[in-house]
């Protein structure tokens, strides 16, 4: 089994919505249309497929998906260009078994974490980073946003050392903080009439007392929307005050895609144990969901829908069927020459 028969394999098992590997591997053994498409030319048994998913493969699929991101960005459209660059931030959690030792967490419970920052101007994951349960997540807003790119998070997210380090390395953010935040006002700007808008200023974040006050000025927007007070800090200066509130709505998006990508890829429903064969697996999980947007996107001019991807299923099915009729009348027309031969 090469690398091309292990990635067409994880990419059939997250389209297919397999409820275990076991179950692929007794589609790609026993089903005529997947045996020659998809399977290795010599068939491939669980214990070679247990030993390539936790131990081959992971330096080419992070390639392959970091290639394929790339590639997704420029073919689908550019949602927001007028906001700029932005990546939204956020961690999601994986439960493990207990077996999974290297996943700590609590006693008791095992808990992978995913990293991703997603491109919210073209709807698609752009990069991911792994660690335990526990990792924290404001060390990777660094590694997951470039210079000129905008971070967007929520309130996880909120440190003044990070706001500064982030502005000294030219990179942006809007970040939700949390409304108790002692704030030092050093001027304030014009707020519009009749706005969501209540508050928007420059300021410090934090107290000088404790050492936590940011040691850059960062522009503080308030705006008030479904009884709910949203506090954002920000370095876009570039923007309104209502453009910097659309900005963190977007945000939104990530959790949509994780919600999405979990219930209808089965991204999360494991079939490796080892840490090795879980980030193989979650590599495959955001390849198949790149390949989708960029078929709805040539095909439909539409984002990712469950409708285009069970249309997809349907037409995979459809020729899955159609292998084994045709297979099933070969054999028919076998049996039949073979009596006929009897006869004479």
């Amino acid at each position: 089994m090469n690398f091309e028969d292990q990635l067409k394999m994880l990419i059939f098992y997250h389209l297919e919505e397999h409820v275990s590997a076991r179950h692929m591997l007794q589609v790609l053994e026993q089903d005529d249309f997947a045996r020659e498409n998809i399977a290795p030319q010599d068939g491939i048994k669980k214990s070679s497929f247990s030993e390539a998913i936790n131990t081959r493969g992971l330096e080419q699929f992070k390639i392959v998906f970091e290639k394929l991101s790339q590639k997704a960005a420029g073919i689908l459209p550019d949602r927001h260009p007028e906001l700029g660059d932005l990546v939204a931030l956020d961690g999601s959690m994986i439960d493990a078994t207990l077996s999974m030792y290297w996943a700590d967490y609590r006693k008791g419970s095992k808990k992978a974490k995913i990293h991703l920052g997603f491109d919210l101007n073209h709807g698609i994951p752009s990069k991911i980073f792994f660690t335990n349960g526990n990792g924290a997540e404001r060390p990777f807003v660094g590694p997951v946003t470039s210079a000129g790119q905008t971070a967007v998070g929520d309130r996880g997210y909120q440190e003044h050392a990070l706001f500064d380090d982030l502005q000294a390395n030219g990179k942006y953010f809007v970040i939700r903080i949390r409304a108790s935040t002692t704030k030092t006002v050093i001027h304030e700007n014009e707020i519009k009439p009749d706005s969501i808008v209540f508050f928007d200023a420059e300021v410090l974040l934090g107290t000088e007392a404790n050492k936590k006050q940011s040691q850059k000025p960062v522009r503080l927007v308030g705006y008030h929307v479904n009884g709910v007070d949203y506090w954002i800090a920000t370095n876009r200066r570039d923007l309104t005050s209502e453009q910097i509130a659309e900005v963190y709505k977007l945000r939104w998006n990530i959790e949509n895609f994780f919600a999405w990508w979990k219930r209808h890829l089965r991204v999360y429903h494991l079939i490796a144990r080892s840490q090795y064969g879980l980030m193989v697996q979650i590599f495959a999980g955001l390849i198949t969901y790149l390949l989708l947007a960029i078929h709805c996107h040539n095909n439909y001019g539409e984002p990712v829908t469950i409708k285009r991807v069970r249309e997809l299923r349907i037409q995979i099915q459809n020729e899955l069927r159609m292998g084994n009729e045709t297979t099933d009348s070969q054999i028919s027309k076998e049996q039949e020459h073979q009596r006929l031969h009897a006869r004479t």
